[in-house]
């Protein structure tokens, strides 16, 4: 099972994760002289990385990669890296050249992917390791853009790909074999309507996208409308499950 910590909202999920990242960033520059992050998108990450910017981080040995990316216009709301920049590069002493953004606006989004995939190898070594990878769940069940249905969820021989129309655009994507290699897969889980798929996580069920993420190297932070419980419910640790109030 995976390790999960309930917190009691959205935003001590995100102030839990900083604190998580932010450690993780110190291990990796001291162990290995840089820090390689991927982010996905959605509101809770971006209070993350805002409380981010307070910590204690090596910024000088960070790079910031995307996990996924809609294919629209530069500064489109629906751009994750729009507010990736907001909530970075407005906060805390990072470079714009330490963010690396997938290039979707490519004529060529083929070839922009395979791009991609060669930035990583740049940044984090043949084949790309990546030290902690963020990533949601939606209520559907996909994480990244691996949403269900797609042939995205069949790729196996890269580590960047594309998918078809999901939720009225296409989308830039890292696979199956990159996520699976990081060292760390933190997710982020709030709100009710994700606690049915949190529990089917919980039990590896591999009929859902994000159950085929590894979870050796895992750990979910939740609030606990995600993970189903009621501000009546007692503290807890039990069976990898830690409550905290």
């Amino acid at each position: 099972m995976i390790k999960i910590e309930v917190h009691a909202d959205a935003e001590s999920v995100a102030r839990a994760a900083a604190v998580l990242i932010a450690a993780k960033a110190r291990e990796a520059v001291a162990e290995r002289g840089s820090f390689v992050m991927a982010v996905s998108g959605g509101h809770t990450p971006w209070i993350m990385l805002r409380d981010l910017a307070r910590e204690e981080v090596p910024w000088d040995a960070v790079h910031v990669v995307q996990v996924d990316e809609r294919v629209a216009p530069a500064g489109h709301p629906d751009r994750n890296l729009t507010h990736l920049r907001e909530s970075l590069l407005e906060h805390a002493p990072l470079r714009p050249e330490q963010i690396h953004a997938m290039p979707v606006e490519s004529a060529d989004l083929e070839a922009a992917a395979a791009q991609y995939a060669l930035t990583l190898e740049s940044i984090a070594g043949s084949p790309p390791v990546l030290d902690l990878v963020h990533l949601g769940l939606g209520p559907d069940g996909h994480t990244a853009s691996l949403v269900p249905g797609d042939s995205v969820l069949n790729v196996r021989d890269a580590d960047v790909a594309l998918t078809r129309l999901y939720q009225g655009r296409r989308r830039m994507t890292l696979t199956y074999p990159i996520l699976n290699r990081s060292r760390l897969v933190l997710w982020l889980v709030s709100g009710s309507e994700k606690s049915g798929m949190l529990a089917r996580l919980q039990s590896g069920d591999m009929s859902i996208p994000a159950g085929w993420i590894r979870t050796d190297q895992a750990m979910i932070l939740a609030d606990r409308a995600a993970a189903g419980q009621n501000d009546n419910d007692p503290k807890t640790e039990v069976a990898g499950l830690r409550t905290n109030k």
